[in-house]
């Protein structure tokens, strides 16, 4: 099991570059924003139900996906309200169930990431879309007390000069990610039930 974790700022690439990586490896897409956008029907953000529940379902995905063999690419972008260990934790899981962690780290320039920010996209989940937020949360991170740690980074890709497709290709060709076929999301008419 392989568990590619891209991670980096808002607007980064990092969803585009994961479904490029997902259409040159079949591996599947587990984009962190499903979780956010789910949570956030119920609970705000930032909120500590949100937070708990954030957490466990990332890890309890991790973990489920290690025991099953199955491969995934992950998408996720640091922030405060996510415990700083989470990467960690994340590849603990999977490694004590003998997968591998290849932590990609996207960067983008100031100005690529402000002219990218208001896409149309990006509106599709309830991503930071908005260029005076991502102002004040830059100079909020700036100015902080104690600085976030870096994330681990196995490669690192600027996306100011690399497209998604090639992009995906460099994290393919760096871990040696061989093809393997997309899982239906539904069983087929023709295997028999799961045992219960």
């Amino acid at each position: 099991m392989k568990l590619v974790f891209i991670h980096g700022p808002a607007a980064a690439g990092k969803l585009t570059t994961a479904r490029a990586l997902s259409e040159l490896t079949g591996m599947p897409v587990f984009h962190n924003h499903l979780v956010v956008d789910t949570l956030l029907t119920v609970f705000p953000f930032g909120s500590d139900e949100f937070i708990q529940l954030r957490d466990l379902f990332w890890m309890r995905t991790f973990e489920a996906a290690a025991a099953s063999d199955r491969s995934l690419i992950f998408t996720f972008a640091p922030e405060r309200t996510v415990p700083e260990d989470f990467p960690a934790r994340a590849a603990d899981v999977v490694r004590a169930a003998g997968g591998r962690v290849h932590f990609v780290a996207l960067q983008v320039s100031r100005e690529q990431q402000e002219a990218r920010i208001g896409n149309l996209d990006r509106r599709q989940h309830k991503k930071l879309a908005d260029l005076g937020t991502l102002r004040s949360i830059r100079d909020a991170d700036a100015s902080a007390e104690h600085p976030m740690q870096p994330l681990p980074a196995d490669l690192t890709i600027d996306t100011d000069r690399s497209s998604a497709e090639q992009s995906a290709i460099a994290i393919r060709d760096a871990f040696s990610i061989a093809y393997q076929e997309a899982q239906s999301p539904y069983p087929s008419a023709e295997a028999p039930p799961a045992a219960h």
